[in-house]
């Protein structure tokens, strides 16, 4: 049902190093660039996350209470993107482990802010 989700940063070099390293852990590629904004997917026609310096110009926030959720695909991979985030000068927002009976998962900030989640269900 999601078509693609766009987070503002502040420093398109660094969040490119930062979800080029991080988004390539799940195969994931470029699906289009333009000065501003830069999109990533898996293929045609799947969800895709894009990164952005914002339209009106002012400066990139975080939004509180906003939060981009990424299928891992594994428990495993939730903890290798946990622990990558970081290394790639991410901030720890919630170490992987269940939060439900169904559901295992991470949260992390990226280097402008926003935060992310990996996450495994079932």
């Amino acid at each position: 049902m999601l078509g693609y989700c766009t987070i503002g940063v502040n420093d398109m070099d660094r969040a490119k190093a930062f979800y080029d390293s991080l988004l390539g852990e799940l195969g994931a590629k470029t699906m289009f660039e333009m000065d501003r904004i830069k999109s990533y997917g898996v293929g045609p026609g799947q969800p895709m996350l894009a990164i952005c310096i914002p339209y009106n110009e002012e400066p990139q926030s975080a939004g509180n209470g906003n939060m981009v959720a990424i299928p891992a695909g594994s428990r495993e991979k939730v903890d290798e993107l946990h622990a990558r985030a970081l290394e790639l000068g991410g901030s720890d927002e919630g170490p992987p482990g269940e939060r439900l009976p169904t559901f295992y998962g991470a949260y992390v900030r990226d280097p402008d802010g926003n935060k992310l989640c990996f996450f495994q269900m079932g």
